[in-house]
């Protein structure tokens, strides 16, 4: 009777010699060579084609950025600053670093939702093609190519660089600082780590603390594993720290130390600071939820929403969720198991060796950013969930390498079922949430990620061409739920500051990201099953209504956002023709063209009219920025034509997201200072104040 060894690892393995702990190492060279491959340009083709589909469907998606990428295209200290309005009345509520790109491609090609959304398609690619390079050094191109098709796949990757929030340009960059990590630990060269300090900077200036979220596990595994002595491996991590601090702080320093008085208010802080921007609103508060100035800010489980807070319940389970699930988990459990079995595999390796180095410092970042999502008490949102992507993807690439290299042995063809068997049966949960869509793809799952894994388990017996054939059916099992939610999402426009990918889902309705929100579904503007015009400012310029739901309704309103409780803050209004018009009308005369309540809809008219519309308040209108006396001052000299009603109501959420501050917030204030005083008039479909014309 012919036995099988357990064994993870090869018998036959040679035994390295050990090694001192300060010895230095050969260096590594790449598994395969640096030469183009005709799989990869394909990979990256049909990437950019999948995420350029159609693409101009969802207009100017998310309006609050795409307003700051007009602004930074018509002035430079706008770009600079990353303000909401050419007039640099206050910034968005992030460094600017993600608003480069598009108000660069504006400035270029004029304003369009292509020119907003093409430069986060191609990040996507980017993105891609340096996560195929760093898997593909240590494991070989078929392990790149797997992880890059599984990144290019993921749903909320295929809605995110698609979108232009600047969650792309951080995954980009994350990307990059793991690849050069990771080339550092290969030979420990220098200036390896210090472009991954760069990498790291520059993220800082994209998404602030989020972007060091990862940091920790990177730097210990370098401390631990590099192969050069622990004296220089320290003062790398030094060098290179410095090198993150440098490309980080001098855009940090030069708004710090610049005259507060002659450059935009800092948004979502409440003393126009950037340090207070980092560490409470963008930093701490997103852990513990005390986030002042935010919507439902203040400490968690506040305002009687339940033990979670206003972002839902935390806890170990979060991401598997009715809200999260369908975003990333799909093969979720399968990164968990594979980075267990690839550890286990190469248990016994030196310490320097490079490819457990690659599993510690993947999964590193898969842990912490894992347990920091599970667990942060703050803002959040489904589609944070796009950092997560790319950790996924090279840990199951890489541990499906590793275990197909040992499929001989009965351990490794049971791991690789039952990795197989556990992704179909999630990807059959996650496809029974949403009952009525596709209702036939959950049982092919299920059935063809069975047969996948009883082929796996008996091909230790019948040999390699069972085998091949078990594991194409495994891939397929395991890709078809994210395959058909990432068709979905490219098929749907996108429009307002929440978004979700793929159709809507049973038990997730009422919340956004986890926010429980004021009052019931509602039709969108355009209707459910309506024409969306590319955002709720109205179609691009030259660019026709678009199919799908109206604004709102594909994601506000599908996820139970009510049309007008939130709209002003969640999605812009529509503008009409006579509004337009009557915002340009003597515009060269004033600073402003209008002044609203909340980054939204001061951008719909933004992008309306091309003209400067300041956003009192901020994005959630609770910023003192500007404060009454400045905006009567404001007033006098004539520098703002119009005030624009309605909306949010003027500081709807107050300073703490608490309703009972609201009649004393800045945003509020002036609302009844401008009703008191001005005339209201009805023009299209918009309530609108002269405040050149006294109501006397």
């Amino acid at each position: 009777m012919t036995t099988h060894d357990t064994r993870l690892t090869e018998p036959t393995e040679p035994t390295e010699p050990a090694a001192s702990p300060d010895a230095q190492s050969p260096p590594a060279t790449p598994t395969t060579p640096r030469r183009p491959r005709p799989a990869l340009l394909v990979l990256l083709l049909a990437t950019a084609a999948l995420y350029l589909w159609d693409l101009g469907a969802s207009g100017y998606a998310n309006q609050f950025y795409s307003a700051a990428a007009q602004a930074g295209s018509a002035s430079w200290k706008a770009f600079f600053f990353g303000a909401s309005d050419a007039a640099n009345s206050i910034t968005v509520d992030k460094p600017p670093a993600a608003l480069w790109p598009m108000a660069l491609s504006v400035r270029l090609f004029g304003l369009s939702a292509w020119a907003i959304l093409v430069p986060e398609a191609l990040m996507g690619v980017a993105t891609v093609g340096v996560l195929y390079a760093a898997v593909r050094r240590r494991f070989g191109a078929g392990a790149g190519l797997f992880a890059g098709a599984l990144l290019a796949l993921t749903p909320v990757a295929a809605l995110m660089f698609r979108f232009n929030n600047p969650d792309a340009l951080l995954c980009l960059l994350m990307v990059c600082a793991v690849y050069c990590v990771l080339r550092a630990l290969e030979d420990a060269r220098t200036k390896w780590l210090l472009l991954a300090g760069v990498c790291f900077g520059f993220a800082f200036l994209t998404k602030t603390l989020q972007a060091w979220l990862i940091l920790p596990p990177l730097a210990v595994v370098y401390a631990v594993c590099a192969p050069t002595s622990l004296r220089r491996r320290i003062g790398q991590l030094l060098l290179g720290g410095l090198a993150m601090v440098v490309s980080g702080g001098w855009w940090v320093a030069i708004v710090e130390l610049w005259p507060a008085a002659s450059r935009p208010y800092i948004g979502g802080s409440q003393h126009n600071s950037f340090l207070e921007l980092t560490f409470g609103y963008n930093g701490l508060g997103r852990i513990n939820g005390n986030e002042t100035g935010s919507v439902g800010g203040g400490p968690p489980g506040g305002g009687g929403r339940g033990g979670g807070g206003a972002w839902g319940d935390s806890g170990i389970t979060r991401l598997f969720t009715s809200d999260m699930g369908g975003q990333i988990s799909w093969l979720l459990p399968a990164a968990f198991l594979l980075l267990a079995a690839g550890l286990v595999v190469l248990r016994r390796a030196r310490r320097t060796d490079a490819a457990r180095a690659a599993f510690l410092v993947w999964g590193g970042a898969l842990l912490m950013t894992f347990a920091t999502f599970s667990f942060m008490s703050g803002i959040f949102h489904q589609y944070y969930n796009v950092a997560l992507a790319p950790y996924i993807a090279a840990l199951v690439a890489m541990g499906a390498t590793l275990l197909w290299q040992r499929r001989s042995r009965t351990a490794a063809a049971l791991l690789l079922a039952g990795t197989v068997a556990v992704t179909a049966g999630w990807a059959y949960v996650l496809l029974a949430r949403s009952p009525q869509w596709m209702p036939w793809l959950r049982w092919t799952v299920v059935a063809v990620g069975a047969a996948a894994a009883l082929g796996l388990l008996l091909s230790v017996r019948l040999g390699r061409r069972l085998a091949v054939v078990a594991a194409g059916l495994g891939i397929a099992a395991g890709l078809g739920g994210p395959v058909a939610y990432a068709a979905n999402t490219v098929n749907t426009p996108h429009t307002g500051s929440i978004v979700t990918a793929g159709p809507e889902v049973k038990g997730a309705g009422g919340r956004h990201g986890g926010m429980i929100v004021i009052g019931g579904r509602g039709p969108g503007p355009g209707g459910k099953g309506g024409k969306s015009n590319g955002g709720p400012g109205g179609p691009p310029p030259g660019q026709a209504p678009t199919k799908g739901q109206g604004p709102g309704q594909r994601d506000g309103q599908r996820n139970g956002a009510p049309h007008n409780a939130l709209g002003g803050l969640l999605n812009g209004q529509q503008v009409s023709a006579k509004a337009k018009a009557a915002l340009k009308e003597n515009a060269a005369d004033h600073t402003w063209a209008a002044a609203a309540i909340g980054s939204q809809n001061a951008a719909s008219y933004q992008l309306a009219t091309g003209l400067p519309v300041m956003p009192i308040g901020g994005f959630n209108g609770s910023d003192p920025s500007p404060t009454l006396e400045q905006f009567k001052e404001y007033v006098r000299q004539g520098k703002i034509h119009y005030f624009i009603g309605g909306g949010m109501g003027g500081g709807f959420f107050g300073t703490k997201g608490d309703s009972s501050s609201a009649s004393s917030s800045t945003s509020s204030d002036i609302t009844s200072w401008v009703e008191k005083s001005f005339k209201k008039v009805t023009i299209g479909n918009s309530t609108l104040y002269d405040l050149t014309r006294p109501a006397s």
